[in-house]
C-alpha cells in the first residue's frame, strides 16, 4: 500500500480549519516542544492540535486522528548587526511589545528559520513529503489553511495587546479652560533655565499660573530633583505645571496636575505658554519626558538585578529541577509564584507524579484545561527535558551562551488570565493579588479532587469581647498567607535614622545630593511585626447581641491552626500625606527560625461567657454617606470594600476612608461582602430570602449541597455569576458551616496536609519572593528540612 492510499480511509476526519478555530502550531499543547524542537511538532488535520513526538501517539490512541501536519523548524543564527547599520530603536512608549514600546527581544541575536512539512499517518509514522501534487485536495486545502492561520499564542498576543498597558494615555485637565494666570511680568527664556530653589538645571518644571521654574520630585534611585515644584504647589494651590525641555513645536509637552495627581493633556498649553512669552515654534524637545524617565529607570531596575551577579562565575546546572521560566516582557510575578509552588511537593503530587492520570483524562481543549497546564508547567520545570548539558564541543557549550533559555509559559499566562481586568493584559502586575487569583482558580479546579494550596492554608481566630457586657464572640476566617504590619517605630536603629535624615536633609538644602552608599534603613525585627498583628484594636459600632446596640469591643487575632508551608506577606506599603502609595525603605531582620506559638488560638476558655447569637430580624442596616462612598467606588475600589471603608471610618469624610482603604487593600476579604461586626445571625425561623432556583439548580450541579448555593446566592442578591465566584472563594467556610449557616470552631489534626494542620508552628526560612506590592516569605515545617 502506498503512502497516498495509507491516506484514504481518514479521508472524512480531516477538517479544513475556518477563522474561528484555533490553531496550535507554535507549541504542544501537553509539554514545551516546539517546531524547533529535535523531533518537530505535530499538528492534526482534524482539531489542530499540537504534540510533540511524546504526546501524538496519547492523541491517536484517544481519538482515531490519524493524519498530522509535521512541522520542523532549524533557527540559522544571522551576522550580528555592527554600530552604524541604522538607528537606533527609540522607545516612545511605556508599554511591552507593542510599536515604540520595549521590545522583549531587544539586543539579542538575530536568527532565520527554514520550516519543513510533511504529512504524518499514524500509528506507523509513515511521512509523506509536502507539498505533494497527488495528494488529495481535502489535505493539501487543509494543510494550506494552517500554515497560513495566525497561530493561538499569536492571537491570544494580540488579544492581550488590545488593552494592554499604555503610559501615554492621559485624560484634559480640568484647568484647561479656567486657569488662573498672573499677570505678573514674567517672561521666560527659551533655555538656560535653573531651579529658582535649587541650583539643578535638569528636571525643571514651570508652573503655569506664577511662571516659577522649580525642580521636581525625587525618583527611588536618588536621582530627579528636590522637590521643589511640588511644595510649590503645597503652599501656593497652584495646579499646573509643564516640564520644561519637553515642549515641542507641535505643542506636545509633559503637564502635571498635582490636584489631579496625574500627567494630564492640557488642550490650551499653547496659550498658556505664550502668557509667559514662550513661543513654541522656537522650542526644541532637550529633555526627556516622564515617560523616557520612567522606561530609563525600569531599565536600570534591570541593570541592577544584572550587577549583582557582575564578577561572579555562574556555573550553569543542568537536569531535573534545573529549568528556568522565560519571562515574556511582563511575567515576573506569575512566573516568581510558579517557581515557588513547584517547589512544595503537594503540588508536585498532584500535578506531576499525577499528570498521566490528567492527561487521559483531558478536556477536548487540553490548551484550555487548568490541570492539563498546570501539569504541563510542572513536567516542564521539574522532569529535565529542556535542561540538558550542551554536547561537549558545541559552540554553545564553549561560549556559555544560551544554554538555558528555559521554557515560555505563555499557554499558561494565556489560561489563567482569559478574562481578567488585570492578568489578561501585557501589563507587570502585583503578585500578590496574582497568588490570590490563582488559589481562586486552583479551588475551581480542584472540587471533588484533592486540592495542594491547602498546605498553605490556615484558620484565623478573631476574638471580640463587648466592652460594656464583657461578653465574647470567636469567629473564624481562612487565610492562604499571614500579613504583617511594618511599624517604623520599632526599628532597632532609630538613633542611626535620624542622623541619617538630618544629614541628607543638610545636603539636599544645599541642593546637593547624599551619597547613595551612605544610605541608612531602619532595621525592624521580625518580632516586632508579629507583635504589631497580634495587638488588640478597638472595634467601633460593634452590635452586641448581649445589649441590642452598637458598642465597642475589644478585637484580638491568633491563629487556630498552623498551615504546612507558611506564606508571610509583609505590608510594606502605605499611603503619603497625599495619599501617593509608597514603598517604605525597611530592611525587616529574619530569624533562621521561627517560632509561632505565641500566636496559637485558644478558642473561648472556662469561664467566658459567649456572646447570643442573634435570631430573628437582623440588625438595622447602617447608614453610610452616599456622596463618600459613590466617591470612592468612582476610584475604582470594589463597593463592598468602600461600603467597610465608609462605615469603619464613622462617616468622617472622603481621606480618612481613603487611607482605611490603602490600610486593607491587601486583605484577603477586602472585597468580601461587607458585614458590620458583631451582626452576622442565625435566623430563628425561616429566612426572608428567597432564591432562585433555576440558579440554585446551576451552582448545585457544581457539586455544592442546596444551603451552600443558597447562602452564596443570598450573599450575591440571586446574582448566579456573582454567586459562582463567590462560593469558590469561600468553599473552606461552607465546607466547615452546619446546615443553619452558623459558623462553627474548625477542627484539627497535628501534622500533615489534610483540611486543616495544627501543632507545625515552627517554621525555617526557606524562600523570598519580591515583587511590587509584595513581598512574600516561603518557610517550611522543621520536621521537614
Amino acid at each position: 500500500m502506498t503512502a497516498i492510499e495509507l491516506l484514504t480511509p481518514h479521508l472524512n476526519s480531516i477538517k479544513i480549519p475556518d477563522n474561528s478555530q484555533k490553531i496550535y502550531k507554535d507549541e504542544c499543547v501537553f509539554s514545551f516542544d516546539t517546531p524547533e524542537t529535535d523531533t518537530g511538532l505535530y499538528v492534526s488535520l482534524n482539531n489542530f492540535l499540537g504534540f510533540g513526538r511524546d504526546y501524538v501517539e496519547r492523541n491517536y490512541r484517544k481519538t482515531g486522528n490519524a493524519v498530522y501536519l509535521h512541522i520542523h523548524r532549524i533557527k540559522k543564527e544571522l551576522p550580528s548587526e555592527q554600530p552604524g547599520d541604522g538607528p537606533e530603536k527609540k522607545i516612545t512608549r511605556l508599554a511591552i511589545g507593542v510599536e515604540g514600546g520595549f521590545d522583549p527581544d531587544a539586543g539579542k541575536k538575530k536568527f532565520e528559520y527554514e520550516e519543513s512539512y510533511s504529512i504524518v499517518v499514524l500509528p506507523d509514522f509513515v511521512s509523506i513529503s509536502w507539498p505533494d501534487p497527488q495528494l488529495p485536495e481535502i489535505v493539501n486545502a487543509s494543510v494550506k489553511a494552517i500554515i497560513k492561520a495566525e497561530s493561538a499564542s499569536k492571537l491570544a498576543e494580540l488579544e492581550a495587546l488590545a488593552v494592554t498597558w499604555d503610559g501615554e494615555v492621559r485624560v484634559v485637565t480640568k484647568h484647561a479652560e479656567n486657569l488662573l494666570q498672573l499677570d505678573n511680568g514674567k517672561k521666560i527664556p527659551p533655555c538656560g533655565w535653573k531651579c529658582e530653589k535649587c541650583d539643578l538645571t535638569q528636571n525643571l518644571w514651570l508652573n503655569l499660573t506664577d511662571g516659577s521654574i522649580l525642580c521636581g520630585r525625587k525618583f527611588y534611585d536618588g536621582s530627579g530633583g528636590n522637590d521643589h515644584a511640588v511644595e510649590h504647589y503645597r503652599s501656593t494651590g497652584y495646579p499646573l505645571a509643564v516640564k520644561l525641555g519637553t515642549i515641542t513645536k507641535d505643542g506636545r509637552a509633559d503637564v502635571f496636575s498635582y490636584d489631579e495627581d496625574n500627567m494630564v493633556e492640557d488642550p490650551n498649553l499653547i496659550v498658556h505658554l505664550a502668557h509667559f512669552g514662550i513661543n513654541i515654534a522656537q522650542m526644541e524637545k532637550t529633555d526627556k519626558s516622564m515617560v523616557e524617565l520612567e522606561l530609563d529607570l525600569n531599565q536600570k531596575f534591570g541593570e541592577w538585578v544584572a550587577l549583582q551577579e557582575a564578577g561572579s562565575q555562574l556555573k550553569p546546572l543542568y537536569g531535573p529541577g534545573y529549568t528556568g521560566l522565560i519571562n515574556l516582557g511582563n511575567s515576573c510575578y506569575m512566573n516568581s509564584i510558579i517557581q515557588v509552588i513547584f517547589v512544595i511537593p503537594d503540588f508536585v503530587r498532584r500535578f506531576v507524579e499525577g499528570s498521566a492520570e490528567i492527561f487521559d483524562s483531558a478536556s477536548s481543549d487540553p490548551a484550555s484545561d487548568f490541570n492539563v497546564q498546570m501539569s504541563k508547567l510542572g513536567i516542564g520545570l521539574l522532569g529535565g527535558k529542556y535542561s540538558k548539558v550542551p554536547p561537549e564541543g558545541s559552540k554553545a557549550k564553549q561560549t556559555n551562551d544560551d544554554l538555558q533559555p528555559g521554557i515560555s509559559p505563555h499557554m499558561f499566562k494565556s489560561l489563567i488570565g482569559k478574562g481578567h481586568p488585570l492578568f489578561s493584559t501585557k501589563r507587570q502586575q502585583d503578585a500578590q493579588e496574582f497568588f490570590l487569583h490563582f488559589i481562586n482558580t486552583l479551588e475551581r479546579n480542584s472540587r471533588h479532587r484533592n486540592n495542594p494550596s491547602d498546605c498553605f492554608k490556615f484558620s484565623v481566630e478573631d476574638r471580640f469581647q463587648c466592652s460594656k457586657s464583657k461578653k465574647v464572640k470567636y469567629t473564624y476566617r481562612t487565610e492562604y498567607s499571614l500579613p504583617l504590619p511594618i511599624t517604623l517605630e520599632a526599628a532597632v536603629n532609630k538613633e542611626e535614622v535620624a542622623a541619617y535624615e538630618a544629614q541628607k536633609a543638610e545636603v539636599e538644602d544645599k541642593g546637593q545630593r547624599l551619597d547613595p552608599n551612605v544610605l541608612v534603613r531602619p532595621r525592624i525585627k521580625l518580632s516586632s511585626c508579629l507583635e504589631a498583628f497580634s495587638e488588640a484594636e478597638i472595634v467601633e459600632h460593634f452590635y452586641s447581641s448581649a445589649l441590642n446596640e452598637k458598642t465597642t469591643a475589644r478585637k484580638t487575632t491568633r491563629l487556630a491552626s498552623f498551615p504546612d508551608y507558611l506564606l508571610i506577606h509583609l505590608k510594606k506599603f502605605t499611603v503619603r500625606e497625599d495619599w501617593v502609595p509608597i514603598k517604605l525603605d525597611v530592611a525587616v531582620e529574619m530569624p533562621d527560625e521561627l517560632d509561632l506559638s505565641p500566636l496559637r488560638g485558644s478558642g473561648l476558655q472556662p469561664g467566658e461567657d459567649p456572646l447570643p447569637e442573634i435570631t430573628g430580624a437582623p440588625p438595622p442596616s447602617p447608614v453610610l454617606d452616599q456622596e463618600v462612598l459613590k466617591q470612592l467606588i468612582d476610584m475604582g475600589f470594589p463597593p463592598e470594600a468602600c461600603k467597610k471603608a465608609v462605615y469603619f471610618t464613622d462617616n468622617k469624610g472622603l481621606e480618612p476612608a481613603t487611607n482605611w482603604v490603602m490600610d486593607h487593600i491587601g486583605d484577603s476579604d477586602f472585597a468580601d461582602p461587607f458585614v458590620p461586626p458583631g451582626t452576622d445571625f442565625k435566623t430563628g425561623g425561616k429566612s426572608s430570602f428567597i432564591p432562585n432556583e433555576d440558579a440554585v439548580s446551576m451552582i448545585m450541579m457544581m457539586g455544592f449541597t442546596r444551603a451552600q448555593s443558597t447562602r452564596a446566592l443570598k450573599a450575591t442578591d440571586n446574582d448566579v455569576e456573582r454567586a459562582a465566584d463567590w462560593i469558590f472563594s469561600h468553599q473552606a467556610e461552607l465546607d466547615s458551616e452546619d446546615s443553619q449557616g452558623a459558623t462553627v470552631e474548625p477542627t484539627f489534626r497535628d501534622g500533615g496536609s489534610s483540611e486543616w494542620t495544627n501543632g507545625l508552628f515552627k517554621y525555617l526560612f526557606f524562600i523570598t519572593i519580591t515583587f511590587l506590592r509584595m513581598e512574600f516569605l516561603m518557610l517550611f515545617p522543621v520536621q521537614e528540612m
